[in-house]
């Protein structure tokens, strides 16, 4: 049971009448702040990277416009993921199966992405493949699910081609 503070019902009504996007962790809202030119340079070209990749397929990709949603526990808006779940086209606006995440990591988020929102994301049970884009060092860790573990790989400048094994079934296995 999420702590006194907001519902999330009373959080979904918030961001229905507020141009402001908020997140939402156990009762708790938090005002997104604006992200810098490098992290939206980074999430446009991975979108166009998913983009190109899923256009034959059934899977779809969102940007950070979209909710990803778990119980009562929390609504994070991630820079970018993948859903191929069915259940995932019958609300517009909060998706729940994802399969993969990706944040882009800045100076103030880091710290959250790597441990509190990763654990957040880990309780949901679709999700495969949770990555990290670093803007400050040209580095990729990309973190998948085997079984009840995560194994990591960290990518770094120079390194052409980054596996997804989450994405293998919607196309191929390298974005």
């Amino acid at each position: 049971m999420p702590p006194a503070g907001f519902s999330p019902q009373e959080y979904l009504a918030l961001e229905h009448e507020n141009a402001i996007r908020h997140e939402y962790r156990q009762g708790l809202v938090y005002a997104m702040a604006g992200g810098s030119d490098d992290h939206s340079r980074i999430a446009i070209n991975f979108l166009t990277a998913l983009n190109l990749h899923l256009r034959d397929g059934t899977c779809q990709f969102f940007s950070g416009d979209v909710k990803v949603n778990y119980a009562d526990a929390f609504f994070y808006y991630p820079d970018a993921f993948v859903t191929c779940d069915p259940r995932d086209r019958e609300d517009r606006y909060v998706k729940r199966y994802p399969k993969l995440i990706t944040e882009v990591l800045s100076p103030s988020t880091t710290d959250f992405d790597r441990g509190d929102k990763f654990k957040d994301y880990a309780l949901l049970v679709s999700l495969e493949d949770y990555i990290l884009i670093d803007q400050d060092i040209m580095q990729v860790e990309c973190l998948h699910r085997i079984g009840e573990q995560w194994e990591t790989t960290i990518y770094t400048i120079g390194e052409q081609v980054i596996a997804f094994p989450s994405l293998v079934r919607c196309n191929s296995s390298n974005v």
